[in-house]
């Protein structure tokens, strides 16, 4: 089987907000709908939620694994860092890369990051020009260049 990129699969990009901050949720998404391919998101309040959504776990039983995920490292409860560890230690979620994007950049949680291997660290847009920058480097990188482990599909996508 041949490997292909997203934008060459012809199918939305599947993506995994975890975000607890509705106002740069709410840009996030702004953003995104300026990108060139299509996309289905999903988002995810806290950590919790985000490991019951890989997991398939009541109520999001029929949610599919994504294409990459968009991680908050300041999740209420446990922690975006604790996220990526359960997710990168998980066989089932591995594979799946995750990027992450936090107001901090403290080089302990860049280091940090990374060491939990995280794909990219990105340090939050201020504003909404900025974060069109980011989700059209995103699209470039991710959506388009890079060869991805196959996801599914979520079921009824925002």
């Amino acid at each position: 089987m041949v490997m292909k990129t997203l934008q060459k699969k012809q199918r939305p990009a599947l993506i995994l907000i975890v975000e607890d901050n509705p106002g740069d949720v709410l840009m996030i998404k702004r953003a995104f709908r300026q990108a060139k391919m299509p996309y289905e998101m999903m988002i995810a309040t806290s950590g919790e939620e985000a490991l019951a959504i890989l997991g398939r776990e009541e109520p999001y039983t029929q949610a599919m694994k994504p294409d990459i995920i968009l991680l908050d490292l300041n999740l209420p409860k446990m922690s975006g860092k604790e996220v990526l560890s359960e997710i990168k230690k998980n066989e089932a979620f591995k594979l799946i890369p995750v990027m992450v994007l936090s107001s901090s950049s403290a080089e302990q949680d860049v280091v940090s990051s990374y060491a939990l291997h995280a794909n990219s660290y990105i340090v939050k847009p201020s504003d909404l020009q900025e974060s069109l920058a980011v989700v059209e480097k995103v699209e470039q990188l991710w959506f388009t260049l890079a060869v991805l482990p196959e996801g599914t599909g979520f079921s009824g996508g925002i």
